[in-house]
């Protein structure tokens, strides 16, 4: 089947939304919705997290492109599809695909995470790997539709893949039915705008909040301006949310529909990636975690019950460990600090034990001894230590002091 445009501010409805609920029984997984006491804290009222970071491929995104394919005519799945995506798209068609018995070919960029192309390959796809950034990807996978034949599946722009994508908001309120907010992670548009559809037009009352990373905000200005307009070079460790410019189709859904779109910085998803883990015992990737570091940054202007989406899980685990890192450091966690010290037997010993006094455990040491701003006696020490969060770091450098040491951060 494919769904129909309706009108051009309306390229989706409830109806396509619950069709593209029924074709996607047996293939996309009911994703746990888990209560977040910590969050519930902060915000002052329930907090729940809707979990699609457990769905099949890892995300969401196999809700939207199993429902496109699907809907594509016999000559059209002879021809095969193709997509572009550095990720989590990328494993979605591929699984869709293999599931209706279409071939399906995805180009990746060079650099893409090689756990992600594996698990693409392992779905079923053909992956080419292409050009180092996802613009340069997305057109040899255009110019590939154009001499194949091979129906190109776009990631967001589709009312088909917005239809699937909106399953995700009938499940909340089957699951939830007390939910006043739900928080999203916006890149293209697509998952917020069918959320959009499908909760706006059964709890028109419940507020639909839209999150983007501060270096790839499009949709704040797009919206400002009444058209989609793109950002130039957008920069975020949040891959999956890394759009420069709006999708036409999920623009109009968003500007009618979606109360409000806001940004996160790059601290703030580190910290809620950690939170999550540490917390939720939830492997999360930073744009999955997007609505969670919106929640941390501004907790009290969220009505409650709240519904956080994690869209995503796919995270490479070379990312995840310097994003945990910096997730500690931004939640007080790291303390980096430089400090003279008499070049002589023991003085590192002996600063060494006011560490152990203070109970700071040591990562790493490291010693200047060519700096001209340090005499003839003296060497500077760099350290940077694991603490237990702001107040140990206060207490930890108060220590310091005491014993005669002055440390720049």
């Amino acid at each position: 089947m494919s769904f129909r445009t309706t009108g051009p501010f309306h390229p989706v409805i409830l109806d396509d939304v619950r069709g593209a609920q029924k074709m996607l029984s047996g293939v996309a997984r009911l994703t746990p919705m888990e209560g977040s006491r910590h969050l519930s804290g902060l915000v002052g009222a329930p907090v729940h997290l809707k979990c699609e970071n457990l769905q099949r491929t890892g995300s969401f995104k196999l809700r939207g492109a199993y429902v496109r394919i699907s809907g594509l005519r016999p000559e059209e799945r002879a021809a095969g599809v193709v997509a572009a995506s550095a990720g989590n798209h990328a494993q979605g068609v591929a699984l869709a695909s293999s599931l209706l018995g279409v071939h399906s070919t995805v180009f990746m960029p060079k650099g893409a995470p090689l756990p992600k192309v594996a698990a693409t390959r392992d779905y079923g796809a053909d992956v080419r790997l292409h050009g180092h950034v996802v613009d340069e990807t997305l057109a040899a996978a255009q110019e590939y539709a154009h001499e194949t034949g091979a129906v190109f599946i776009h990631p967001f722009d589709h009312p088909d893949i917005i239809a699937g994508q909106g399953t995700v908001g009938l499940e909340i309120l089957e699951q939830c039915p007390e939910v006043r907010t739900i928080v999203v992670g916006v890149g293209g548009g697509g998952l917020v705008a069918g959320i959009a559809v499908a909760v706006k037009a059964l709890r028109p009352d419940v507020k639909l909040i839209g999150v983007q990373a501060e270096g790839a905000a499009a949709y704040p200005p797009s919206l400002a301006a009444g058209r989609p307009v793109s950002v130039e070079s957008p920069v975020t460790m949040a891959d999956g949310i890394k759009v420069g410019r709006p999708g036409d189709v999920p623009f109009a859904l968003v500007e009618e529909l979606v109360d409000d779109v806001r940004t996160v910085s790059e601290d703030a998803l580190a910290s809620a990636l950690l939170l999550c883990l540490e917390r939720a015992k939830l492997v999360v990737e930073p744009a999955g975690a997007s609505p969670v570091a919106a929640l941390l940054t501004d907790p009290e202007v969220f009505e409650g019950p709240v519904v956080a989406v994690l869209s995503g899980g796919n995270v490479d685990p070379l990312l995840m460990q310097r994003v945990l890192r910096h997730g500690m450091a931004a939640a007080g966690r790291y303390l980096s600090l430089r400090l003279p010290l008499p070049d002589r037997p023991g003085a590192l010993a002996t600063l060494l034990g006011v560490l152990s006094v203070a109970d700071a455990n040591v990562l790493d040491v490291g010693h200047v001894r060519t700096d001209p701003r340090l005499g003839l006696t003296e060497v500077e020490v760099e350290l940077h230590l694991e603490t237990k969060g702001p107040e140990h770091c206060a207490e930890v450098a108060a220590a310091l002091r005491e014993a005669g040491y002055h440390a720049a951060g």
